[in-house]
């Protein structure tokens, strides 16, 4: 499990790398993944503040659809997981 978990936050990671080049608000949530420890996507999750919610809400569909174009299944897998718990 915490292999899996490694692995979806890692692909979060790097989709919002795409982001934080001066925008504070991704780089504050890349800076979460990369300093807690945590359990699990819903952990993370619980850990956002609303408007991080609603920047990822708005961020990870262009980013699913564009690993669907790159026939990266895995990545899509991954960040629907996030993506889901949002809701």
């Amino acid at each position: 499990m915490v292999i899996k978990l490694e692995k979806t936050l890692a692909y979060l990671r790097e989709s919002l790398s795409n982001y934080t080049d001066g925008q504070k608000l991704p780089l504050n949530i890349f800076h979460k993944l990369q300093n807690n420890n945590y359990e699990s996507e819903e952990d993370f999750v619980r850990d956002l503040e609303e408007e991080e919610v609603r920047f990822l809400n708005h961020v990870l569909p262009d980013e699913i659809n564009y690993a669907m174009r790159e026939q990266d299944y895995e990545r899509v897998s991954e960040l629907n997981e996030v993506y889901e718990l949002l809701f």
